[in-house]
């Protein structure tokens, strides 16, 4: 019996640690932006200029025309950009930045399986020579950039954090649904 009891606390143990996350090495450097006071904004446009390879977003709420317009270039020089996007904000028309991307060729899909993909985060060529993460409570909206207290994180040279930011971006783009059209994300997809 004490076998058994053990047998189990040591499985519930296992199941504990499993969901505990994973450590990463420090490494890299960190830049932080706290917005309204810090352009937040131009922080994430510079990011996405730089990018020589891929670019994967991760977003709430999506309205900056800046923002868009840096992926459009991003796209134009022949970096990937995908985009994965919540699939209840973006439904509705208003300011929605996504019908200028996929107009513009870029991937865009729909996380549908959560209450709400409120993600905020950018990989940057997660598999090249200067891997660059941008996470924190940023949206890409007018009002996280002039009204709302805001952070973001800007992580460099951390190839091991690009690459479980990337696996996880890529987890969630198997559940997605794609956007065809623009006249589709009304439909959420």
């Amino acid at each position: 019996m004490h076998r058994l009891i053990a047998a189990v606390l040591l499985s519930i143990g296992c199941i504990a640690v499993a969901d505990a996350g994973v450590a990463m090495p420090s490494r890299g450097s960190v830049e932080v932006a706290f917005a309204p006071h810090d352009d937040a904004e131009q922080a994430i446009v510079g990011v996405i200029d730089d990018a020589r390879r891929e670019v994967l977003v991760q977003i709430y709420i999506f309205t900056s025309r800046p923002i868009a317009r840096a992926l459009l270039r991003a796209a134009a020089r022949g970096v990937r950009v995908a985009v994965l996007a919540d699939g209840n904000m973006h439904k509705r028309p208003k300011g929605n930045a996504l019908p200028m991307l996929i107009d513009g060729g870029i991937q865009v899909a729909l996380e549908t399986e959560f209450a709400a993909a409120h993600n905020k985060v950018l990989i940057v060529d997660a598999g090249g020579a200067r891997p660059t993460v941008v996470t924190g409570s940023y949206n890409f909206t007018w009002s996280a950039r002039h009204k709302n207290a805001e952070n973001l994180l800007i992580l460099r040279d951390n190839a091991e954090l690009a690459r479980a930011y990337a696996d996880n971006w890529h987890r969630h783009r198997r559940l997605a649904r794609p956007v065809a059209s623009p006249a589709a994300l009304r439909q959420g997809g």
